[in-house]
């Protein structure tokens, strides 16, 4: 692996931090398994990409892209609470229509930006800024009262109820917060490649698990500031492994193997541990 495919895999790492960020409030916060990922991931690249050919300064496309992200967390979350949707099954349905339309935003598979848009260098210093930008925001948000609040509904939301806190409304917010995050990934990883394309988002959600899964093993912490910033280093740690994984000539891999990766990485991960405790 040279320096440039290390840099890279540094400003993938802080860019999927993001992702990992957003999987950690879902699925560790309120305790929701959201598979919409897959969906707004894309979702976010597309309506970047669609405003950005057609002349939309990029800060405001990025910010389209989040509203775009939240708008896909609340239906999720409200099919779940309104509808009685199974949560896995209520992100499948929003992430699967996000095909359709994501399509229909995009007006064909893929679209190539100027490459002038956002150059590697300015590319380089701007996506670790904004990563470690809501990294810093999200720790401050989980601390304030509306923070706290999710953090109660997703441990125990029978007793978060009874002390007059809206169960639904903030499973709402998390989802909503959660694909905004998401969203915005996919538009700077847009922004970085110069391109969208449909597939952007497939295994986006076992690339967040993944990170946070080794950032809360790295740092196993009750600690919501260094269970964030254990995210956000696992998360560069395991664009590394993969960028190394991938240069590795005797083991064959190519970019086509990245979802194999991920998930056999995903998979020792959580049966590390048991292993650890059987030989004991």
């Amino acid at each position: 692996m040279n320096f440039m495919q290390l840099v890279n895999g540094l400003e993938l790492g802080a860019l999927y931090s993001l992702v990992a960020i957003a999987v950690y409030i879902s699925f560790r916060v309120i305790n929701f398994a959201d598979l919409t990922v897959d969906g707004s991931f894309p979702l976010g690249g597309a309506v970047l990409s669609i405003l950005v050919i057609n002349d939309v300064n990029y800060i405001i496309a990025l910010l389209a892209s989040v509203a775009s992200g939240m708008v896909a967390g609340f239906v999720t979350a409200y099919l779940n609470v309104r509808h009685k949707i199974f949560d896995i099954l209520a992100g499948i349905l929003t992430m699967t229509a996000l095909y359709s339309i994501n399509l229909r935003i995009m007006g064909r598979p893929n679209i190539a930006l100027m490459d002038d848009i956002l150059p590697a260098d300015v590319s380089l210093l701007i996506v670790p800024v904004i990563a470690l930008s809501v990294a810093i925001l999200v720790i401050l948000f989980l601390k304030t009262q509306i923070g706290l609040a999710l953090i109660s509904v997703g441990q125990n939301p029978v007793l978060a109820e009874s002390c007059g806190i809206d169960t639904s409304g903030m499973k709402i917010l998390a989802l909503a917060i959660s694909n905004g995050l998401v969203a915005l990934a996919g538009g700077l990883f847009v922004l970085k490649q110069g391109f969208a394309d449909i597939s952007i988002g497939t295994g986006t959600i076992i690339i967040g698990l993944a990170s946070v899964i080794i950032g809360t093993k790295l740092l196993s912490s009750k600690s919501i500031s260094l269970t964030i910033i254990g995210i956000f280093i696992g998360s560069i740690i395991y664009r590394l492994f993969v960028a190394l994984a991938l240069n590795i000539d005797f083991i064959g891999l190519e970019p086509s193997d990245l979802n194999l990766i991920s998930s056999l990485l995903v998979a020792f991960t959580m049966i590390f541990p048991t292993l650890s405790r059987l030989r004991k």
